[in-house]
């Protein structure tokens, strides 16, 4: 069920091919842009519990956790390499006007 959709940031703060964390409701959330479209993901590593940070790298669609390797499918959160086994949580986006939303559970 999707919950409410938050006002994140402006579109022109997404760079494209790049990642930006925002605390959105006390979590990080990963924003990326990929071929003009935009992503949401929890910002936590379900390998080792850290936090994703500004500027991850986004590799053949998949964001790369910088301790240990790990990566993520942008667009499903689902686990792309190992050392993680288990994906993390993927949120809807939205864009209304120069507005980036995401849909947060209530």
């Amino acid at each position: 069920m999707v919950g409410q959709f938050i006002r994140i940031c402006a579109i022109d703060e997404i760079e494209e091919g790049k990642t930006r964390v925002f605390n959105v409701n006390n979590q990080p959330v990963i924003i990326a842009k990929v071929d003009g479209e935009v992503y949401a993901l929890e910002g936590i590593c379900s390998h080792d519990g850290g936090e994703f940070g500004d500027d991850e790298k986004l590799i053949n669609g998949q964001i790369e956790c910088p301790r240990h390797g790990a990566r993520f499918n942008i667009k499903t959160g689902e686990v792309g390499r190992m050392p993680a086994v288990v994906g993390i949580r993927s949120f809807e986006t939205k864009v209304d006007g120069d507005d980036v939303y995401v849909a947060m559970d209530e």
